[in-house]
């Protein structure tokens, strides 16, 4: 195809992203640096509050082990899920879609009910006399995690099984015959091979969960308020768009720096994958 047909077939989609997402972006970015005090006293001022820096820690803390704790679960469920044959296969395929066709909002909610103190987790230890009152399990950050996780652990899963059945099961058995052990097979051929699927994995897993507003508002209130909840409460309740503006740029910064640095040090580990 000569250059200028390819160009006038992405030109539409080039055209929409630019108008619809990065120019957007830009106005946003550029609504930080037109304070009378300096270009730079609104970072100024959240970096200098004990509040806020809490709030940002926070939220990288969560996203952080949200992704952690997802890589995992989504790895060996993956895993088991490939190894399956083709109708068990595409059975437990749906049964990972299954949830993301069921809201955010309801599966938060779910888990109010879940680990509230009238919810099943408690009304179960007690029943089995574990604990004698029940726990406040709500508006913690280990509920807040849970609750991600099992948002986007699915998410982990369709990424994954793609990538680990393209994994040649030439390659296994030859390092089997070799003398090679289940864990030494694992450790040189399937993880390198898998790298690049954990990688996009969890840049998605973490960059929705840092951004997540519904799940951290719910189950995390303004105990554990993260940044959506934080860039919502001062856009829509205070009205202060210059300070929801930094926190959304910093979101963005912080998000792309993240990813980079997780991209750059998987691929350290696995050279293969590079």
């Amino acid at each position: 195809m000569k250059h200028p047909a390819r160009w006038g077939l992405t030109a539409p989609a080039i055209l929409a992203v630019v108008v619809f997402l990065v120019i957007p972006v830009l106005i946003t970015i550029a609504a930080t640096f037109g304070e009378p005090k300096g270009p730079f006293s609104t970072y100024v001022a959240f970096f200098t509050s004990g509040f806020r820096r809490t709030v940002l820690y926070r939220t990288i803390e969560i996203a952080l082990a949200t992704t952690a704790i997802s890589l995992f679960l989504g790895f060996i469920a993956a895993y088991v899920i490939a190894q399956m044959p083709g109708r068990a296969k595409s059975l437990m395929i749906i049964a990972a879609v299954f949830p993301l066709l069921t809201s955010v909002v309801v599966r938060s909610f779910a888990w109010l009910i879940i680990l509230g103190k009238n919810g099943i987790v408690n009304d179960t230890l007690l029943a089995v006399g574990v604990i004698s009152e029940p726990l406040s399990m709500l508006y913690t950050e280990g509920s807040v995690i849970v609750a991600m996780v099992y948002l986007f652990v699915p998410l982990m899963i369709l990424t994954l099984v793609g990538v680990l059945e393209g994994i040649p099961e030439d390659l296994i058995q030859a390092a089997t015959s070799l003398g090679a052990t289940p864990a030494a097979t694992f450790r040189q051929i399937i993880l390198p091979l898998a790298t690049p699927g954990l990688i996009v994995g969890a840049v998605l897993v973490f960059t929705g969960s840092f951004t997540s507003y519904a799940t951290p508002q719910l189950l995390g209130g303004e105990k554990q308020m993260m940044m959506g909840t934080f860039l919502y409460q001062r856009a829509m309740v205070t009205f202060d768009w210059v300070g929801a503006s930094t926190i959304a740029t910093i979101m963005v910064v912080v998000t792309i720096g993240i990813v980079i640095i997780m991209s750059r040090i998987a691929r350290r580990l696995n050279p293969v994958a590079a």
